[in-house]
């Protein structure tokens, strides 16, 4: 299953938002306003969003002010988050979030729309910034 956010601009260089985005304790101001829990640990964090199981993401990879990539700590769901960054000029970057997954097709039908809202509240988050 592969889920993508709208391109946004950031007003901050590509090189500042990779920074950011690298930083997990950063994405805590990204999460959604049902977040029930948030705990940093070393290059991962663990969420709870209301009615959701608890999720670790992992900084799996990152390619120097281009992307980052968060992947699931469990084998029994297994995706990743993509953000790619993209300079527009030394002052703005354009991003996009891009989830792919690995779901049977009914857990893919459950969570379709879920995933969608909580990528989708991830970029708007970051446009604001």
């Amino acid at each position: 299953m592969n889920l993508e956010t709208n391109k946004i601009f950031v007003k901050k260089s590509q090189k500042e938002l990779f920074e950011f985005l690298k930083e997990m304790n950063n994405y805590e101001q990204l999460m959604p306003e049902n977040t029930q829990k948030f705990e940093v640990d070393g290059d991962s964090f663990l969420f709870e969003l209301k009615g959701m199981p608890e999720i670790r993401l992992i900084l799996k990879e990152k390619t120097e002010y281009n992307q980052i990539v968060l992947g699931a700590a469990s084998s029994k769901f297994p995706f990743t988050l993509t953000a790619n960054i993209h300079e527009i000029d030394k002052n703005t970057a354009e991003a996009q979030m891009v989830f792919e997954g690995d779901f049977n097709p009914m857990m893919a039908m459950m969570i379709k729309n879920p995933l969608q809202k909580f990528i989708n509240t991830l970029s708007e988050n970051i446009e604001k910034l």
